[in-house]
């Protein structure tokens, strides 16, 4: 027993100093092992030096290999693989992506890291700090030490702005109450440089387009004080003329058909159009002159401004029709301070067609896939309208839960024409980077759930898109359509239906005809945020107009459109998403969904597509879809085999969840869901589903991991999940966590829910 010890740990303190690094050293150097930085204690705050401190160890060079717990994998890795000589291979990957080459102490450069602490803490200005820089030597590994004493640093005393009488003096002056330099504030070299640009970025929205922030000086006079400076706002001397004047717009040239090879190398001879302010140059007249008067902001004789130079192209490409958007200005030799504006546009082809397959998930826990060939005419009337005529064929099937072996089929088709404008009665323009759209559609789906029934559903609308910017977005549809109606019902769905007669509202005819309005916010596209929100808020209104008109104000005789009573009703939703990121791949997710609908006049409830459902792939995923309420209604008891009908007029549900990268494409998440619906009324056939005041102590609580696989074109996620309360169990017994044995066959069956799902929850 001794001898086994002994050669245990001789393999153990073999392993410890191979992963230590230190053992491939080569002679006569020393691995680097990092840094240290003392900022010596002075008149500057605590904050002050660790803020110093924590910026100045992110610019010290070379980085150090990581350590954990005294041990170098990546030295290990690297070593343990010898020479690789292909760039490819399990050999290179163990080598240079899970190892690393040692970072060793000749590669420091102690007087250049010096010169670098020096340089930023006088950036910061402390114009008499001192830096001194050495290594220390432990065995085989060294550690670089930079010492620093700040002293005192130089406040800013004054800033002086030009104030000759030349034009760009006197716009330069104009900007100097919202200076970021203030008389009081530490001196910071960034906050100059920050200056120069707000300047620039002033001045280009007055007419200086050939100005930049280069021509501009701010001196810095150290002696006027005791650690203070003025600052000096100059324009330099060698600044070009043309970069001192205002320009205003004249010409504006317009080339639709604009093609690299051709125009540049054999022009052909190309109409000339001339529309409001605009010159249009287009050998086959390929789009209406009105679109560009809509799309382009600038006008003959504004005065040249960034901003509408920028929204000007992001309409252009916003609009969908051009591949290629160039833009360019040039001074107009014949009038004085004048700019003539060319935009040249390479056009999409006209006519595609396109063929994809997607792998889809939906709230009621089904997934499965769909082919969908779309054909569109990017240019139809000639006024970069898109026509889209789709048609598409699925298939659907529930991996777990009451609807396994019930596949969905589907198919059909829709029909979309988008106008790059708002087509209205009254006056509506938009002057953002994007343009606005209406969008008419019409479509029709054909669904057959296999040995239930079918439904067949003709939707049409008509409305309004547009974006305020890129965090905004507005929909309106002023008219929404939709007429769905049963076909081949099953003896089987019929026996359910005597059974439970809340099933026939799935088959019955309905006719909705209304208004929906949505608005989206978000700045999950700003990565380097720490905090991202997601909003977004929506009214679907049905019905009034014909009820004030049919005078409809008795359910249980209802009015009808083409023999089929319409819905009326009002239902309003918000969703609430905030993720927190700790670091690229570390976030925390949180969402929160409060909905509301309230049928009345014509209908007693809720069109049974409008209601709310929860639990499921993308809900609480600890419960199975659509099997959780109204309330502390137990839906098991008297749920059929293939549906559970547990819907309502209300729905709040929260889920938060921890997502990190476990390896490369496998990322990894730890989750914990909220909520349940409710009925706004009370149901004889559904005791406990009314909402009233104690809702929060009627909330189905799960917890659960998963795994998604991110292939960058597709997102695979598995969540494995259980509940931790059951809000239809007796009052006093809700709470199922002492109950958790995953040791047991039947708890794992009953309450072991696995989600099988494509894309993150949210």
């Amino acid at each position: 027993m001794r001898l086994n010890n002994y050669i245990l740990l001789f393999f153990s303190v073999s392993i410890f100093l191979s992963c230590s690094g230190t053992h491939k050293i080569p002679k006569g150097d020393l691995l680097y092992v990092g840094h240290t930085i003392d900022i010596e204690k002075g008149e500057e705050s605590k904050k002050t030096r660790k803020q110093i401190k924590s910026e100045l160890d992110g610019l010290i060079r070379p980085v150090p290999n990581k350590s954990i717990l005294g041990m170098r994998p990546e030295i290990f890795f690297y070593n343990l693989i010898g020479e690789v000589k292909k760039e490819k291979g399990f050999k290179y990957w163990v080598k240079y992506k899970l190892g690393a080459e040692p970072v060793l102490m000749s590669k420091v450069d102690l007087e250049y890291n010096k010169q670098v602490v020096q340089n930023y803490i006088e950036n910061k200005g402390f114009f008499n700090a001192e830096t001194k820089a050495d290594s220390t030597r432990r065995g085989k590994k060294a550690k670089a030490n930079y010492t620093v004493k700040l002293n005192n640093q130089y406040k800013i005393k004054s800033v002086v702005f030009p104030k000759d009488s030349v034009v760009l003096s006197q716009e330069i002056n104009k900007l100097k109450e919202k200076s970021l330099l203030k008389v009081g504030n530490t001196y910071d070299l960034e906050d100059i440089k920050n200056e120069r640009v707000r300047i620039d970025a002033n001045l280009k929205e007055q007419g200086f387009y050939y100005f930049n922030e280069n021509y501009l000086l701010i001196q810095v006079d150290s002696t006027v004080a005791n650690h203070e400076v003025d600052l000096i706002v100059k324009i330099k001397k060698e600044t070009p003329e043309k970069a001192k004047k205002q320009y205003k717009i004249n010409n504006i040239f317009v080339y639709p058909s604009f093609n690299l090879r051709r125009d540049t190398i054999a022009r052909k001879k190309q109409d000339t159009i001339h529309y409001q302010d605009l010159t249009i140059i287009d050998n086959k007249t390929v789009f209406k002159p009105f679109i560009f008067d809509k799309t382009l902001l600038f006008n003959k004789g504004d005065l040249y401004n960034r901003t509408t130079h920028n929204l000007s192209l992001n309409r252009l490409i916003t609009l969908g029709t051009f591949k290629f958007v160039k833009n360019e200005f040039q001074v107009n030799d014949s009038v004085k301070n004048q700019l003539d504006s060319y935009y040249y546009l390479t056009p999409l082809p006209k006519k595609s067609i396109q063929v994809e397959t997607l792998a889809k998930t939906n709230s009621a826990n089904y997934s499965g896939t769909e082919l969908n060939i779309n054909w569109s005419n990017r240019n139809t009337f000639k006024g970069a309208e898109l026509l889209k005529i789709s048609a598409f064929a699925g298939l659907e099937v529930q991996v777990s839960g009451q609807n396994n072996g019930f596949n969905v089929y589907r198919f059909g088709g829709d029909a979309s024409l988008i106008w790059p404008r708002f087509i209205s009665p009254f006056q509506m323009n938009s002057g953002s980077a994007y343009v606005p759209n209406t969008k008419a559609s019409i479509g029709y789906e054909y669904q057959l759930r296999t040995k239930l029934y079918s439904l067949k559903t003709l939707n049409a609308s008509f409305g309004y898109i547009w974006k305020e910017n890129e965090r905004k977005e507005h929909n309106l549809n002023i008219l929404n359509i939709a007429y769905t109606s049963p076909n081949n019902v099953s003896e089987l769905y019929q026996s359910q239906i005597a059974a439970n007669p809340s099933l026939q509202r799935v088959i019955d005819k309905q006719l909705i005809l209304g208004t929906t309005y949505s608005y989206t916010y978000t700045n999950t596209m700003e990565q380097n945020r720490k905090h991202n929100i997601y909003f977004k808020g929506g009214i679907d209104l049905s019905g009034n107009s014909l009820g004030l008109i049919l005078g409809a104000n008795d359910y249980n005789n209802p009015k009808n459109i083409l023999s089929v009573p319409f819905s009326q009703y009002t239902k309003a939703e918000v969703e609430f998403r905030h993720y927190l990121n700790f670091d690229k791949e570390t976030k925390l997710a949180s969402r929160i969904i409060i909905g509301a609908g309230i049928p009345y006049g014509n209908s007693k409830e809720l069109p049974f597509i409008k209601q709310f459902f929860i639990g499921g792939t993308s809900s609480i995923r600890a419960f199975r879809a659509r099997s959780i309420g109204p309330g502390t209604f137990d839906g098991s008891q008297n749920s059929n085999s293939f549906l559970p009908d547990q819907s309502g007029d209300i729905k709040f549900e929260f889920s938060t969840e921890l997502r990190g990268q476990i390896y490369k494409i496998v990322k990894g998440a730890v989750f914990v869901d909220a909520g349940n619906i409710w009925l706004l009324n009370e149901n004889s056939d559904k005791p406990g589903a009314k909402f009233s005041g104690k809702f929060l102590n009627q909330l189905a609580i799960g917890t659960g991991i998963g795994l998604r696989f991110d292939f960058d074109f597709l997102v695979l996620r598995t969540d494995l999940a259980f509940p931790l309360r059951k809000p239809y169990l007796p009052k006093g017994q809700e709470w199922v966590i002492d109950d958790i044995n995953f040791g047991d066959r039947s708890w794992r069956k009953e309450n072991l829910i696995f989600n099988l799902a494509i894309g993150y929850p949210f």
